[in-house]
């Protein structure tokens, strides 16, 4: 699924969002940048001025529309998950029902039953964790990993229930103290509901059991997609004791960033965590800031390698100078005299997806779906930092770069035209839409 946001000062130092393609069925929009996909669609439609767009991107051509079906072609762990035929043929799910308490206090969630025939298509935990080399199983205990988004989602807590299920992957629930969700203040009373954010909502959250089981959850949903409300959220996120906080969204940089925006990621010992975009070449804020891991994307597919897989620069992660950001002491690329987008990156690419689960239906997509999008790779990069459990530690982005024999280094593919420089082109050693590579272990975070 495709997201955008170009986004431009304002007369009164706000960001102003240039209207995106269609939301379902228009392909991603290129802004002249790189080939659309004609079978994936944004998940949060287009901005309004002000707010900010999330880079999260569904594939449309497994199936959907039952909200309570799962979707798609089912796959066994030993074959490619995406290189299918569409079954439409749904299995209904049953939903279990609470069972209820003789004293007044939060009913538990339900331990949904996973589909009886095999994993969903798209990358599963164990997938991830293999391709990553990462201590999953063994670390993340006592972290706990915020993720900052708009609006309200409803179903987050049992759709977490039924991915988790789904991967024998232990309950991550309010009642045992797992999983919590908040408003941007920290308080209970939740934003209005958004189906499509609910659905970058659920691939956060579903990522962040991917990567890091181990893990508390924290979802901080803002009031609106503005970044005022954003930033508040962020804020909270950070005063609620998060250890990492991942945020997938976005928009074009302007002067404000640096004046007014920037104090919002600015929370030394908090792994912060930025999508780089979804765009191609070009630079997205709050990814530009000095004060963040601004994360870029790859295409990720099974190899014959040692490592048995192998990674190629996603075509749509954005990347490139920032217009505005102090270079940070840390970064020594000489292609650009401010900062440099990105640091570091993960699977981002739709066509070589992550499994996701979430049951409001949006767009006539619901149940089990692909998705993809740099807003997988942020998530999985701020569970990263929560498996290596230094963020009390870090310096913002700079720990990757003195740590680069822990990163796996990606070295081919491009996502625009910017005359065959780093800046967009896979290279050795670092490059814009890569950074200085995707994890090998935690080592690097």
């Amino acid at each position: 699924m495709h997201k955008k946001i170009a986004l431009a000062l304002g007369a009164a130092a706000a960001f102003a969002l240039a209207a995106c393609s269609g939301i379902s069925n228009n392909p991603i929009p290129t802004g002249g940048q790189f080939a659309p996909l004609s079978n994936v669609s944004a998940s949060c439609g287009a901005p309004a001025e002000g707010f900010a767009r999330c880079f999260s991107l569904v594939r449309t051509d497994l199936g959907g529309g039952d909200p309570n079906g799962y979707h798609g072609l089912y796959r066994t762990p030993s074959i490619e998950p995406l290189s299918v035929t569409p079954d439409r043929r749904h299995t209904p799910t049953p939903s279990p029902s609470p069972r209820p308490s003789s004293t007044p206090g939060p009913t538990p969630t339900p331990v949904p039953t996973p589909t009886p025939s095999g994993n969903p298509p798209g990358y599963g935990p164990a997938d991830l964790q293999a391709a990553y080399s990462l201590p999953s199983s063994a670390a993340g205990a006592g972290q706990t990993v915020a993720i900052v988004d708009a609006y309200d989602d409803k179903t987050a807590e049992n759709d977490l229930g039924v991915y988790r299920a789904q991967y024998g992957l232990a309950p991550c629930t309010t009642a045992n103290g797992c999983f919590k969700k908040v408003n941007q203040t920290g308080g209970s009373t939740p934003p209005t509901a958004d189906a499509s954010w609910g659905q970058e909502i659920s691939l956060d959250i579903d990522m962040v059991s991917a990567i890091c089981p181990n893990c508390h959850i924290l979802l901080v949903e803002a009031n609106t997609a503005s970044f005022a409300d954003l930033g508040t959220a962020e804020n909270t996120a950070a005063s609620l004791g998060a250890n990492a906080i991942s945020n997938s969204y976005g928009g074009g940089e302007s002067s404000a960033e640096t004046t007014t925006y920037d104090a919002y990621y600015n929370h030394p010992g908090h792994a912060i965590t930025v999508s780089s975009g979804d765009s191609g070449y070009g630079v997205q804020y709050p990814a530009a800031s000095q004060y963040v891991t601004a994360v870029g994307g790859t295409s990720l597919s099974r190899a014959s390698n040692a490592r048995g897989w192998n990674e190629t620069v996603w075509n749509g992660a954005g990347s490139g100078c920032s217009a505005y950001e102090t270079k940070p002491s840390w970064q020594t690329d000489t292609g650009c005299a401010r900062r440099t987008v990105a640091d570091v990156s993960a699977v981002a690419d739709p066509n070589t997806g992550v499994a996701v689960y979430d049951s409001t239906p949006y767009s006539g997509q619901s149940g089990w779906m692909v998705f993809g999008g740099t807003s997988v790779a942020s998530p999985v990069i701020a569970s990263v930092y929560a498996l290596a459990g230094n963020g009390a530690s870090v310096t913002y982005g700079s720990y990757p770069y003195g740590h680069l024999s822990a990163l796996f280094d990606v070295t081919s593919g491009s996502n625009g035209s910017c005359g065959s420089s780093y800046l967009c082109t896979g290279k050795v050693g670092y490059d814009g839409p890569t950074g200085n590579g995707t994890p090998n272990g935690a080592a690097a975070f």
